[in-house]
């Protein structure tokens, strides 16, 4: 068989997923972000990070379990998302959210359990979100950042899938920042602007 350049040979292959645990039984590699992880402002309220690090000895809020695919143009890469809950003052827990490196590519989550949202947003200030529910899939199309945001009480788990080169921007959103935030405020959930 003769292969483009620069494209690997793969045999065709399964994955078992565990839907409820949220993880996947043969990853090659799993990330976890703990609460210090999260510092340098992605919260809105630093001192309720800090006192969450220190009180709760610095608990994860979120992890993903990927398969060994190629970072390469034609392969599709996929992932498990575990965002776990709970809030650092009245934020709901969520990822540092990215952009794609090869920014006009975009990516699919399918939510399997939980509630949460999909917050998107573009580097010119267009803001999006869509609602996590099981069953529900979000797409984040090209040139939108997008982070995942936990606003059940339990963990919000979903299967997200990408082109293989689509790489992962987190630097621009440390200096961008996402213009909406999402709060829990007399019990209930209010987006708010930065």
């Amino acid at each position: 068989m003769e292969l483009r350049s620069g494209t690997s040979f793969r045999l065709p292959e399964s994955f078992i997923f565990d839907l409820t645990a949220g993880t996947m039984e043969n990853f090659s590699q799993r990330i976890a972000r703990c609460a210090s992880d999260m510092r340098g402002g992605y919260y809105a309220d630093e001192t309720a990070l800090e006192k969450l690090i220190a009180e709760q000895n610095n608990p994860i809020h979120y992890e993903t379990f990927e398969c060994d695919i190629p970072e390469e143009l034609g392969q599709v890469k996929f992932c498990i998302s575990k965002l776990y809950p709970g809030r650092v003052g009245g934020e709901y827990f969520m990822t540092k959210g990215h952009y794609h490196t090869l920014i006009e590519t975009g990516e699919q989550y399918l939510c399997l359990r939980g509630r949460g949202l999909m917050m998107m947003k573009t580097s010119d200030g267009a803001c999006h979100w869509e609602e996590f529910t099981p069953g529900r899939m979000v797409y984040a199309p090209p040139y939108w950042a997008h982070r995942s945001i936990n606003t059940g009480d339990e963990p919000l788990i979903s299967l997200c899938l990408y082109p293989g080169n689509a790489g992962h921007n987190y630097g621009d959103i440390l200096t961008e920042g996402f213009p909406k935030r999402a709060m829990l405020r007399d019990g209930k959930l209010v987006i708010e602007s930065r």
